[in-house]
């Protein structure tokens, strides 16, 4: 390209660059210079330059004419923003492009056409503010881009349509807002060469999770075709979570993924009538996830070297938003934009608020929970944004899916409900910035949902959010983790929700103490283990429905070895690096029965509490090849994953031959104690585990005292029984009594004793007592972990 006034080349420019070309341009400027060396791919093209734009208005005689119009504006005032933004808009679109602009623009298209070898190539056009984008404010989505623009008339006519929607209704409100003079932002239009994700997919990627903020994760979005289905909210995509830390290690830690509706994609409109055109998807393509893992796992290597690369040129660590696409042709991949995330970019304080809903009450309507806080108030459904006259600040929206005009109501909204939507939709990422629940992709909110209603929105049970029927109750607890000291003892944490963990993770702690398996077992996999091992014996309906669950799978043994180690994962990577000691399954015969097939292969007990549980099951030659895939399961997290923090511990182990036993089934199955940092360790819950303790202590590498089953069998009672329920107390003498003597033995034998039982969380003086006599962790439950902590500070201040 000859030297230019009015446009620069993407190699040409970099971040500095942001008051010349926006931010956006400036950012595929900087990755192109910088990053391109690495590995990534960015799609070629220029910038036409804010000070273009500025010439263009000056050459048509606009910049006092829209002074006039803006003067005196209400930007509360719904109709005459909407009013006074048109008529801006008529004049942009109805001013002539100056010939020394023109002709600027067209050989930058010219020479980009014939870098790709032909002519008139298609283009993207895509607007770019120069406050675009700022740590401290997101300008995303409220400038227009056009996609699939072909030919020299095409491409003048959207850069005009890019310079008018400086000028929407939501770009002015959105600038009133946040305090910027409209006449100190201009715009920049990047022409960027095409990548043909219609033929393929494309998405969207933080480098955070979105909902908690937890910082670890890269969180990959994917849909069939053009990226903007995504960007505009109109489907949900598929999702997938990496953890940074052991991908840079290496490993390929792709720890969750979600299969998205994808009810549509965009696609190239091949009859010239249109740029671009929504079609529906196939069962096929709704069926299949539009990316590979070795895709998503490349992307994020990616996504981690901007956020890297970002973070060192501002001096501070700079979560990202990311947009990529694969084109169908070639299979590459390719970074198509790339800005600061402004949701958790600019929150400065470390409170951590945590909500429980204290009553449920019927269930509406469920989707996409975005946030994690609970909301209360009148639905009002509406739909179209010019009701906002119906509209109560504090109700609760409910509509079929927003887009930037919804934003006046959605700023006076107590939460938002929509039909459709993904997590990066518009009304999640509004309702995001506001502080406020949306429950978002529900399908039918505006039809089970009615106006006046009194519902309860509630995003604070893990992904799933839920709208139930009238005003319940509910806590919330705000805690500053820096403000709560470390005590000696460790305090750690029960998990069974991995839903839910990166919030908790937030957290002061000091790993998990107990991560239980059979919930993992009950909510990701919902399969009998020895019904996917033994699928040919099962009833035909059976069959039937583990085939459409395991839809995928050939072999349907890894359905069940995936989802398992996805949640286990999940559960590792939020507390990374710190200890997690996930306890091997421990369902009671008569649950196991519940999961799906279960009832082929379990046997009828008078009493499972007594049965056949815990260790008995592992080696035993009727569920041995069951317990086999919960042992695949955690290899692959910490081998594929690299979470290597993740221990294991054995529960119900009667005698230490049957813990032998076990540890000959573990190594069978390529899980050896102290291999690879490895511990196992043992559930402390029958009195013979604490009268052997030091024989326990010869082939484990630590106690945990389940304080529920030890206190029945001490005191021989059932806790579920009416009868004897109150005799039920985990701090009488004799249990107390054997909760001092396993840990005067463990300590003795050179072994290490926490506590994962529910007494430590219910009862303080029972965790003082606990600590008074050198007990090494107590793990609790989420919600008692502060309380319990200061105790705990208490009783050691106290002792010292």
């Amino acid at each position: 390209m000859l030297k230019t006034r009015w446009t620069r080349r993407f190699s040409e420019i970099g971040i500095d660059d942001v008051p010349l070309v926006g931010g956006k341009n400036a950012s595929l400027g900087e990755m192109t210079r910088e990053l391109e060396p690495l590995g990534i791919q960015v799609p070629d093209g220029y910038a036409v330059t804010a000070e273009a734009y500025i010439h263009f208005l000056e050459a048509n005689g606009l910049v006092a004419r829209i002074r006039e119009i803006m003067a005196g504006l209400d930007k509360e005032n719904v109709e005459g923003l909407t009013r006074r933004s048109k008529e801006i808009r008529d004049l942009v679109l109805k001013g002539q492009v100056p010939s020394e602009l023109r002709d600027e623009i067209l050989q930058g298209y010219e020479e980009l056409s014939a870098r790709y070898g032909g002519e008139n190539t298609d283009v993207a056009v895509r607007s770019s503010a120069t406050a675009e984008d700022l740590p401290t404010a997101s300008f995303a989505g409220q400038q227009e881009s056009f996609l699939n623009v072909h030919g020299e008339a095409q491409l003048l006519e959207s850069v005009k349509k890019c310079f008018a929607s400086l000028f929407t209704p939501r770009a002015i409100g959105y600038r009133e807002d946040m305090g910027f003079d409209h006449f100190k932002v201009a715009l920049s239009v990047g022409v960027q060469k095409m990548v043909r994700s219609d033929l393929a997919s494309s998405g969207v990627i933080f480098t955070l999770d979105t909902e908690s903020g937890f910082p670890d994760v890269v969180f990959v979005t994917s849909t069939w075709g053009l990226g903007e289905s995504i960007v505009q909210g109109r489907v949900v995509p598929d999702g997938f979570y990496v953890h940074k830390p052991t991908l840079k290690e290496g490993y390929e830690p792709l720890i969750r993924k979600r299969l998205g509706t994808k009810e549509f994609k965009l696609i190239y409109d091949e009859t010239g009538h249109r740029l671009v055109e929504n079609v529906p998807t196939s069962p096929g393509e709704r069926e299949a996830f539009s990316a590979s893992d070795e895709d998503v796992l490349l992307l994020a290597r990616w996504a981690v070297a901007v956020e890297d690369h970002y973070s060192e040129k501002r001096g501070a660590r700079t979560f990202m938003d990311i947009e990529w696409a694969k084109d169908g042709l070639t299979g590459e991949l390719f970074i198509v934009q790339a800005r600061p995330e402004t949701v958790h970019g600019q929150r400065q304080s470390p409170t951590v608020r945590l909500y429980r809903l204290g009553e449920r009450g019927p269930l509406l309507v469920e989707g996409l929970a975005v946030g994690n806080a609970v909301a209360t108030g009148s639905a009002r459904v509406l739909e179209d944004p010019g009701e906002i006259e119906a509209f109560r600040p504090g109700e609760v929206l409910v509509t079929g899916i927003t887009d930037p005009d919804w934003e006046p109501i959605m700023k006076t909204a107590s939460a938002i409900v929509t039909d459709r939507g993904g997590r990066t939709s518009h009304a999640a990422i509004v309702a995001r910035e506001l502080g406020i629940p949306a429950v978002v992709g529900t399908e039918n909110a505006t039809t089970t949902i009615a106006s006046g209603q009194p519902v309860t929105i509630s995003c604070c049970e893990g992904e799933v959010g839920r709208v139930y029927e009238g005003t319940l109750r509910h806590e919330v607890t705000e805690i500053d983790p820096t403000s709560v000291g470390r005590p000696r003892t460790q305090v750690m944490m029960n998990v069974a929700d991995p839903e839910r963990v990166f919030e908790l993770s937030q957290l002061p702690n000091d790993g998990v103490g107990l991560a239980r398996m059979e919930f993992v077992f009950a909510g990701w996999v919902g399969i009998h283990p020895l019904a996917l091992t033994r699928f040919a014996s099962l009833p035909p309906r059976i069959r039937l429905e583990i085939n459409r669950r395991t839809r995928g799978y050939e072999d349907k043994t890894e359905f069940f070895v995936d989802r398992l180690a996805q949640g286990i994962g999940t559960i590792a990577a939020a507390f990374y690096p710190k200890p997690v000691i996930l306890r091997f399954s421990d369902f009671k015969t008569n649950e196991y029965a519940h999961l799906l097939g279960g009832e082929n292969f379990e046997p009828h007990e008078e009493n499972p509490m007594l049965g056949w549980r815990g260790a008995s099951r592992y080696y035993h030659p009727d569920y041995k090849e069951g317990f086999m895939l919960e042992l695949r399961a955690v290899r692959k997290v910490r081998e594929t994953f690299g979470l290597k923090n993740l221990k294991v511990m054995v529960p119900f182990c009667r005698s230490p031959e049957e813990g032998q036993r076990v540890q000959e089934v573990m190594r069978e199955g390529g899980l050896v104690r102290g291999e690879d940092g490895l511990d196992v360790y043992v559930m402390a819950e029958i009195p013979s585990n604490v009268v052997l303790a030091r024989e326990f202590a010869a082939i484990f590498d630590g106690f945990s005292i389940g304080s529920n089953d030890l206190t029945q069998l001490v005191l021989g009672v059932d806790r579920d029984s009416e009868r004897v329920a109150p005799l039920f107390d985990e701090r009488d003498e004799a249990v107390k009594r054997m909760c001092a003597t396993l840990i005067d033995e463990a300590h003795r034998a050179g072994r290490k004793v926490g506590i994962c039982g529910q007494a430590p969380s219910d009862y303080p003086d029972f965790a003082a007592f606990l600590v008074e006599r050198g007990i090494d962790s107590v793990s609790l439950s989420p919600d008692a972990v502060v309380p319990t902590t200061l105790k705990i500070l208490e009783v050691e201040n106290e002792g010292s």
